[in-house]
């Protein structure tokens, strides 16, 4: 027994360790355990002793181990004929790791006859792994200590080192003695020992010995092996029959023989291995043969020859034989030639190319088998350079060899690199001899020597310039001159090589051609000298094909084809680049696939080669592979459109395809399924090229047959060979978890939701449980009967359950929320009796030890079950759930299981938590005890998880392997769980726990790298769960926290955490923002932070003792850091993951002011009263944080508002005064150009920019104006400041100069809003805004602007978009809006505005006509709403501007002056182009030559990122919108003109009432006539005006009654309908009392308007007794001075609109 005790490895961890695949990865830990168990390794199975009375003596003084594991122990000992010490090892390391009970119930096995015996028999195989293990370790070392690419190699170097002494001897004695081992029996093992036993311990016999030999072949092909060893080995291998001679052979059945084969296979290996052929070929080339160690050892050559022509019964001895053979014929060619001769005849007898093919291929492809294939690889270099090929045996099994030879990568370079004519070349060259009569062997070799692009490049130009083209013919053709002896032939006529038509590919063989003849059994064997590329040659092979697909001739011409497809899927799946140069080829494989499918007898294997090749070309051109293949017929397909689910799952209108039939036909009688194979990856290929979802619905009725065919009934088909099966069941596996893991699909049905609806309600579901449902005892037997660890038939049933878990995990995931349960989720969790359900079957993969990802995928699947699913796992774990937790728990204890393993326990514990609460209680295993007050108190129990999740906590093991910083965020998120779900029991034990906050809280004092530096995202993690730990705990039990807790919370404010965790918050959120478009890995990690300490925040307001946050100044550091990071976010264009955090951030933001009353105002003047130049930038995020904060929420409650106001005022004051000084240098600057001598430079260099301190500050200045209803506070700060003539100055320096658009804008907005109260728009008056504003604002439409020549056409610009137009149409709302406020005290200032800006004024509205433009038709609004208010006061405007009434009279001398700009039809062109869609449509693209002006749309926080063009639909309604946005500004403008009209036409009332109206104060608007008049006719307005603005007014009412904008469309449409009646009443009374007008006309009036006024009236009631809106007169829009309401209420009935009452009245007053 090994000295280190009992607590010894077991080498089953020690090989999983090794391989890298547990938490031990590190090489220096690696090289300890190395270290540690090397004597272990040194002796190899001669470690386990046999029972001896010492040992027994030993045991029975050992006070350590409990008395029934003794005497179990003792059990053990006598079953496995082992050492009592090491046999309780044996039995401790079972229970470890294998067993699957509690400790409570090994007691009651141990105690139990029957079920001791089944245990012993479960620890007997599990010390016969444990046996295999070890051997594993040292062929673990042995097969990459040499391996510079191999992470560990220096360390297994170092222990190959130690091992190379005595290895040998010590492997070929245990060799020796398990050979010849006697069996065991009942009378010296015990009753256990029957037959069934026996046989099973003689096949662990067998399997050590081939892994024994295996470690002897691997040794000796790095070291040399010493001649008197190969003769020792020699006669060992003899006297047993290389196996086949075993001492217990009468034991050997069927089952075993691959075994046999194994031990005779490396005991063949080990001996050529020995005999050094690559040396000795080396030293054949160069003449040195006497260095070889076997050119001086004459004795052992003799005894070797007499021992070896005794050879010849056992196939093992043909290498062997070879080897000696070519020894001796090199050595001594002259003494030993009759033993050569009579050892190669043997050695061809024994067909040894044939057994050295069957070798190869049964050792598969491990790397073992690399190292046999070197072995073997010299063997047939040296065979071929010394023998001529004729005397080898047959070709074709040669050139099987050294395809086989050369499957190893590595070789197929060296081949290539090797002496021409040297070594297997020799075979090359033969094969090319022959070529193109026989294409199969060149192909075969070319085939296997493909290895990378380099040998691809190599191989294509070899093929693509070949010298020689063999013909082979029966009889001497007549167009061919010979010489007499018939050695050469001469081509006489130039010949066609393939008898294809005429246009096709073609090879031509020119006259003059001479040929090299030799006269064989076939005939004559002609080797032409001629020049081609074998790649046409190819081509022309499959146009053969093509021609011949339905005669006899197909199956001759496919057997030449198939290898060709053979090379061209190989060389196009090793360098893509030569696939261009194969097109000729590729392109006919669709058209070879489309023949060869169809026909009755297709060959199956040519078709499978076709359908490699199309899957090559599909990985890297799906799209173009999807289009051709869907002209073959070859896949399923649909013949009807795919419309619905029901509609695909009953297949109707869906063809199986050429492949469907091939399947049902031809595969499935014959149990073959290469074709099937070759189907699944290329529908797998086809489907993760993702062309788009034309190809997917394409692709469906494919799918649907592997769903609904083939996937539920293939475990049930004929097979021929083994593997193949699970083969078949992983790639329609792979197929699935492609489709569910391709990005969501917008057409319905897609294939993801096809692959979820048939496996959540049909079989495929079932067959998919059916493979999970496979077992962990089932796929550790298929492990422990397969020869090899790393590749047999149980890694292939491994990947499958995999791929199942991980479909069903998805399925689960993606399926669409239902009430109904699926027949899936109904298998997934059925209950069934003594764990025969499923999640039973689930749970138990955790003792799975082989790969890792098995037992972490069946985990995740239960944590899904966990979550979604109606039922109770710890109901469907049974009588098993209290084992499981156990292995659970031991698998989370163990410092070597992989750490994703414990990961995913832990996960799924904290889903447990919420979602399982009867599991839970088992993991916590609480134990409970009456306290001293009567309540229950709970401890720990022995199997606690708790006790785990502490141990991984505490912050003395942080930084240890088996701790890593993913394991402890994994911890914190169950713990985190516990409080979220409040689990008190679980609670109450975690925090009286010793050191408990104190490790918890550890993570936030630790020091995180920056966020730049990529920081694990599990740390983020980690801090956040802790975050959100202590926020629950304050937040639930904040009168009763632990000291500890409080400590740690002090320690939070004296050690300055709050601060470093605000700066690092602050940096996170700038690197997440950052990083945001370049797809930051750690995004959400960092949202959860930043929300984690967001949530801390806001408890810190309300419990700020405990948390110890009431310093002012600290308090200002995290304002200000949590200022900086919203600015930040909200300045992140185009993305909605910033805009989320900016969300938080600004609502922590609001919070925060609100709570902290107090120290807000120290916090905002601490900000505005800093030095200028360091705290600027944080001046322009505080002023951008609080207008965010004003938009969203007032701060009405802000008690410091005056001393705020006054900070900003004195902010904006030195902004504006910097300004000038900076405009003013600029202007100079670019005055004087390159001449000036200016030295005066301003105080600084301000920039006119949207996000400047001046402008920010402006813009804040006005939120706050308009808080301040009262305005109060602003006359404080006036009479303070000179704010208002600082700004009015800079503004006219910016109107002026065109500079400063951000500033101009600003200005005037904060000018706007004080402009609407009394005391603002007087202050604003009285400090000079005309003087400043009116003849600077010349400059903005008649200068050039910032150096540009300003356009003088109307802008097209967004509304929304800063442009100089914008700043005059701001400037006319702020003389609208003081002269509207300011009455007769601004009418002079409005007088002079209009004078001076009269040709603008005049232009834009007839500009209405011509441009239809947003912005245009804004400024008219803004136009005639300015005229409007100046409207009031025409006797003013006609006392003070006597000369410019003149001159609009002039215009148009019986109009009125308003009415001048009208001229030309300006009211009937609104009216017209509102009533006429179509005419507005085309006028706007033929008037203004481009596209409908752009309506207001929303923005978008992502952009379109494709450029195709939109498509009719969305154009369409694009263009209803912007025709809409033109129609609603134009229906303004109608309205402001016709109650402007008012005031220039006399009072309705007064000309009705009144008869002595001096008539002559006003004048005739509108001209006597009634016609309607043309839309493009320059003419003067008239009656017809009105009453068609009337009419298209009441049209328009019906057109919008039932949109979503009725209520304000139609506002509009009845305010511009009363004016209308208004002006048309008061007009035509003018018209009547005007003694002017002829009486003949005003017949005329009375008729056209009382049948007109009566037509309407008639319209008009019955659209108000559907219901109407009231007019707006006295909200929306200014109303006249004078209602006519009064007159129309006497006259009429009750009930109706007060203008309808005065339209009816004035009927009957003309009817009269």
């Amino acid at each position: 027994m090994a000295e280190s005790g009992m607590c010894v490895r077991s080498s089953r961890e020690l090989w999983t360790i090794l391989l890298g695949r547990s938490a031990l990865r590190e090489p220096d830990q690696i090289e300890a355990e190395l270290e540690r168990n090397g004597g272990r390794l040194l002796q190899g199975l001669s470690y386990y002793n046999t029972p001896s009375l010492s040992s027994a003596e030993r045991l029975k003084a050992d006070k350590d181990v409990a008395q029934p594991l003794k005497d179990f122990g003792l059990r053990i000992s006598k079953l496995l004929g082992l050492d009592e010490q090491q046999s309780v090892q044996i039995l401790q390391c079972y229970l470890q790791e294998d067993y699957r009970g509690t400790r409570n119930t090994l007691k009651t096995v141990l105690q139990d006859e029957r079920q001791s015996q089944a245990l012993l028999l479960k620890i007997a195989d599990y010390y016969y792994e444990e046996r295999v293990c070890l051997l594993r370790c040292v062929l673990l070392l042995l097969t990459y200590f040499q391996d510079e690419r191999h992470p560990y190699r220096a360390e297994y170097a170092g222990c190959v080192a130690k091992l190379e002494k005595d290895l040998v001897s010590n492997y070929q004695q245990q060799f020796e003695g398990l050979f010849n081992a006697e069996a065991p029996t009942w009378e010296t093992h015990g009753n256990l020992m029957t037959e069934r036993q026996v046989s099973h311990w003689f096949t662990q016999c067998l399997r050590e010995q081939a892994l024994l030999l295996e470690v002897l072949f691997l040794y000796y092909a790095y070291f040399e092996m010493p001649p008197s060893d190969l003769l020792t080995f020699a006669r060992l291998f003899k006297e047993q029959g290389f196996g086949q001679r075993q001492t217990n052979r009468h034991l050997v059945d069927k089952s075993m023989d691959a075994l046999v084969d194994r031990i005779g296979y490396f005991s063949c290996l080990i001996l050529v291995e020995g005999m050094d052929i690559d040396f000795l070929h080396k030293c054949a080339l160069e003449d040195r043969t006497e260095q070889h160690q076997l050119s001086s050892t004459q004795e052992i050559n003799k005894e070797m020859d007499q021992m070896l022509l005794a050879f010849g019964d056992i196939c093992h001895h043909g290498p062997v034989l070879l080897a000696w053979v070519l020894l001796r014929h090199t050595l001594q060619p002259v003494e030993a030639a009759a033993v050569v001769r009579r050892l190669g005849h043997t050695t061809l007898q024994l067909g040894v190319f044939q057994y050295l093919t069957d070798m190869l291929q049964a050792l598969g492809n491990t790397c073992t088998a690399s190292t046999a294939r070197m072995c073997i690889y010299g063997l047939l270099s040296f065979v071929v350079t010394s023998f001529e090929e004729d005397t080898l045996g047959s070709q074709q099994y040669l050139i099987s060899a050294a395809c086989e030879v050369l499957a190893a990568p590595s070789l197929a370079e060296l081949f290539w690199e090797s002496k021409p004519n040297v070594g297997l070349e020799m075979v090359l060259d033969s094969a090319v001899g022959v070529f193109p009569h026989k294409t199969g062997p060149l192909l075969q070799l070319l085939t296997a020597l493909l290895a990378d692009k380099s040998t691809a490049k190599r191989v294509y130009m070899f093929l693509d310039k070949m010298s020689v083209y063999t013909e082979v013919y029966k009889h001497k053709p007549s167009d061919v001159l010979s010489r007499e002896d018939e050695t050469l032939w001469h081509r006489k006529t130039p010949k066609l090589l393939y008898p294809l038509g005429a246009g096709q590919t073609n090879l031509r063989m020119s006259q003059g051609c001479y040929g090299q003849v030799c006269v064989g059994q076939e005939g004559y064997v002609v080797r032409w000298d001629y020049s081609y590329s074998s790649w046409t040659l190819f081509t022309c092979e499959v146009e053969m094909l093509l021609h011949v697909v339905s005669t006899a001739d197909v199956l001759a011409h496919c057997e030449r084809v198939k290898p060709i497809l053979d090379l061209v899927h190989k060389i196009i799946s090793t360098d893509w680049t030569v696939s261009d140069c194969l097109l000729p080829l590729t392109s006919r494989i669709y058209m070879l696939l489309q023949r060869l499918t169809s026909v009755i007898n297709p060959p199956v294997d040519v078709i499978a080669s076709c359908v490699n090749c199309l899957i090559v070309l599909a990985a890297r051109q799906p799209g173009k592979v999807w289009s051709s293949l869907q002209h073959t017929g070859f896949l399923p397909f649909g013949s009807t459109p795919l419309t619905n689910m029901a509609q695909i799952m009953s297949a109707e209108g869906m063809k199986a395809g050429n492949y469907g039939n091939l399947l049902v036909l031809i595969e499935q009688p014959r149990g073959e399924y290469a074709v099937t194979i070759a189907f699944l990856r290329l529908v797998t290929t086809l489907v993760k090229g993702q062309v788009g979802s034309t190809q997917s619905r394409g692709l469906i009725p494919c799918v649907l047959l592997v769903l609904k065919e083939m996937l539920p009934t293939y475990h049930k088909w004929r097979y021929n060979r083994h593997g193949v099966r699970e083969k078949i069941g992983c790639l329609i596996l792979e197929l699935v978890h492609a489709i569910l893991n391709l990005s969501p699909e917008g057409d319905t049905p897609s294939l993801q939701s096809l692959c979820i609806y048939s496996l959540a309600n049909t079989e495929a579901g079932q067959a998919v449980v059916s493979i999970m449902g496979v077992g962990v005892d089932t796929i550790s037997m298929v492990l422990s009967v397969q020869p090899g660890s790393n590749d047999g038939p149980g890694q292939v049933l491994i990947q499958m359950v995999k791929l199942a878990f991980s479909v069903t995990n998805n399925v689960i995931r993606l399926k669409p929320q239902s009430d109904t349960i699926s027949p899936l989720e109904q298998a997934l969790t059925q209950h069934g009796g003594h764990g025969n359900n499923l999640i039973a079957v689930l749970a138990k993969y955790i003792y799975h030890k082989h790969d890792p990802a098995l037992p972490r995928l069946a985990v995740q699947l239960l944590k899904r079950l966990a979550m979604v699913a109606p039922m109770s796992v710890y109901a469907c774990l049974g009588s098993d759930a209290a084992p499981i937790r156990d292995a659970f728990l031991t698998r989370l204890q163990s410092k070597t299981v992989d750490l994703r393993i414990k990961v995913t326990i832990l996960e799924f514990l904290t889903v447990a938590v919420e979602t399982q609460p009867g599991l839970i209680e088992l993991f916590l295993n609480l134990e409970t005890k009456d306290g001293n007050d009567g309540a229950k108190e709970f401890s720990l129990g022995e199997w606690s998880c708790l006790a785990v999740v502490l141990e991984l906590l505490d912050s003395e093991l942080q930084g240890q392997y088996w701790c890593p910083p993913l394991l402890q965020r994994a911890a914190l998120a169950f713990i985190h769980a516990l409080w979220q779900d409040r689990r008190d029991s679980a609670l109450s034990v975690l925090r009286t726990k010793e050191k408990f906050w104190d490790n918890l809280s550890a993570p936030l004092f630790s020091t995180l790298p920056s966020p730049a530096e990529n920081t694990e995202p599990c740390v983020l993690e980690s801090c956040a769960f802790v975050m959100k730990i202590i926020g629950l705990e304050i937040y639930y039990v904040v009168s009763k926290l632990e000291d500890s807790l409080k400590a740690a919370l002090k320690r939070l404010s004296s050690q300055r955490r709050y601060e470093f965790w605000s700066q690092y918050v602050k940096e996170l959120v700038c690197a997440a923002c950052e990083g945001e478009e370049e797809g930051v890995r750690s995004l959400p990690e960092s949202q959860m932070l930043i929300s984690a300490w967001r949530t801390l925040l806001i408890l810190s307001t309300s419990h700020s003792d405990v948390m110890h946050l009431k310093e002012d100044s600290v308090r200002q550091k995290l304002f200000m850091d949590i200022l900086e990071g919203t600015k930040t976010t909200l300045s992140t264009p185009q993305s909605v993951a910033c805009l989320r955090l900016g969300s938080m951030l600004a609502t922590l933001l609001l919070i925060l002011l609100k709570q902290w009353k107090r120290s807000v105002s120290f916090i905002l003047l601490n900000v505005l009263q800093a030095d200028q130049q360091l705290m600027e930038r944080t001046k322009a995020k505080l002023f951008s944080a609080l207008i965010s904060a004003l938009h969203i929420q007032g701060l009405n409650d802000i008690t410091q508002l005056p001393q705020l106001l006054l900070c900003v005022c004195e902010t904006v004051q030195d902004e504006a005064l910097a300004l000038i000084d900076s405009t003013r240098h600029t202007t100079q600057r670019n005055d004087s150009q390159e001449d000036s001598m200016e030295t005066d430079v301003p105080r600084s260099v301000q920039k006119d920019q949207r996000d400047s301190v001046c402008v920010l500050a402006l813009h804040l200045s006005k939120e706050l104006c308009g808080l301040d209803e009262a305005g109060e506070q602003w006359l404080q700060v006036m009479r303070k400041l000179p704010v208002l003539p600082s700004v009015l100055s800079a503004l006219e320096l910016s109107l002026r100069s065109t500079h400063n658009l951000y500033f101009t804008e600003a200005a005037l907005h904060l000018l706007l809003t004080l402009a609407r109260t009394p005391q603002g728009a007087a202050a604003v008056a009285g400090a000079g805004v005309i003087q400043s504003v009116c003849l600077p604002l010349l400059s903005v439409y008649e200068g050039p602007a910032n150096g540009a020549p300003q356009v003088r056409a109307f802008s097209r610009k967004p509304l929304d978009a800063p442009c100089w137009s914008g700043v005059y149409r701001l400037c006319l709302s702020l003389m609208e809006s003081l002269l509207k406020t300011l009455r007769y005290n601004f009418i002079s200032e409005a007088l002079d505005f209009v004078g001076v800006h009269q040709e603008r004024i005049l232009q834009c509205l007839s500009a209405v006509r011509t441009v239809q433009s947003l912005a245009c038709l804004d400024e008219a609004d803004h136009t005639v709403g300015f005229l409007l208010q100046l409207s009031s006061f025409c006797r003013e405007w006609q006392f003070h501007l006597p000369q410019l009434l003149r001159d609009y009279t002039g215009v148009c001398a019986h109009r009125c002056l308003l009415c001048s700009p009208l001229k030309g039809g300006f009211l009937f062109t609104c009216t017209y182009l509102l009533h006429s869609k179509k005419m507005l449509h085309h006028y706007l693209q033929a008037k203004n030559g481009e596209a409908l002006p752009q309506g207001p749309r929303p923005q978008r926080v992502v952009p379109h990122t494709s450029k195709e063009q939109p498509l009719v639909g969305e154009r369409e309604e694009a263009e209803s919108k912007a025709l809409q946005a033109v129609q609603c500004s134009l229906l303004k403008i109608l309205s402001k003109t016709l109650a402007t009209l008012q005031h220039f036409t006399p009072d309705c009332c007064q000309i009705l009432l009144d008869q002595s109206m001096d008539l002559a104060e006003y004048r005739t608007l509108f001209v006597l006539s009634f016609t309607t008049p043309a839309f493009d006719s320059d003419v003067a307005p008239s009656f017809g005006t009105l009453l068609a603005t009337i009419n298209v007014a009441l049209s328009m009412l019906g057109e919008v009654e039932s949109s979503a904008q009725a209520t304000g469309t139609q506002s509009l449409l009845m305010f511009s309908m009363e004016n209308c009646f208004y002006v048309l009443i008061s007009q035509a009374m003018r018209c009547l009392k005007d003694p002017a007008v002829l009486p003949r006309d005003k017949q005329r009036v009375k008729q056209e308007l009382s049948s007109e006024l009566s037509t309407l009236l008639s319209s008009l009631s019955r659209f108000f007794r559907r219901g109407s809106p009231s007019s707006p007169a006295g909200g929306l829009l200014p109303s006249p001075q004078t209602k006519p309401t009064p007159l129309g209420s006497k006259l009429t009935q009750e009930g109706q609109e007060p203008f309808i009452q005065l339209v009816q009245a004035f009927v009957r007053h003309v009817q009269r």
